[in-house]
């Protein structure tokens, strides 16, 4: 079914917002640190974090490999591997996940990753992105040789 010029002129119109749409490539982001404590690590790009809601989506990327130890988020999180074959823990369910898989993890649900050297993740968040460490902060022993 297509719509009509004046059907798709009025929805284009209820959907305009303050917000721009955003292009960004690969080759432009800018990588930050998450975790100071992995020297190694360098890895993250807010691609947007709505003034509002605070909602973020991130990418993540991993030189080397790293165990993430056990924690939560204060908000819903999901992940979707781009690269890389990630194992992720939860709940005594363990389950590896390849490119393009994907995961969602409740708000406060404790959850804990291993992702390998050059694995990148695009992580989405439904508000302010958080970490709450279970059992300490990660430390050089979380770096996997």
């Amino acid at each position: 079914m297509r719509l009509s010029d004046e059907r798709l002129a009025a929805a284009a119109a209820s959907q305009s917002s303050a917000v721009p749409a955003i292009f960004l490539k690969y080759a432009d982001f800018k990588w930050d640190r998450i975790l100071l404590i992995w020297d190694r690590f360098t890895g993250d790009h807010i691609l947007y974090s709505d003034p509002t809601t605070h909602t973020t989506q991130l990418m993540i990327r991993t030189p080397s490999a790293i165990h993430v130890r056990k924690h939560g988020h204060s908000a819903n999180e999901t992940h979707t591997m781009i690269a890389g074959t990630a194992t992720f823990a939860c709940g005594g369910t363990r389950m590896e996940l390849g490119a393009g898989s994907f995961n969602f993890m409740p708000a406060r649900v404790v959850h804990e990753a291993w992702l390998p050297a050059g694995s990148i993740t695009f992580i989405t968040v439904d508000a302010a992105w958080d970490l709450n460490w279970v059992e300490g902060a990660p430390s050089a022993a979380d770096l996997m040789k």
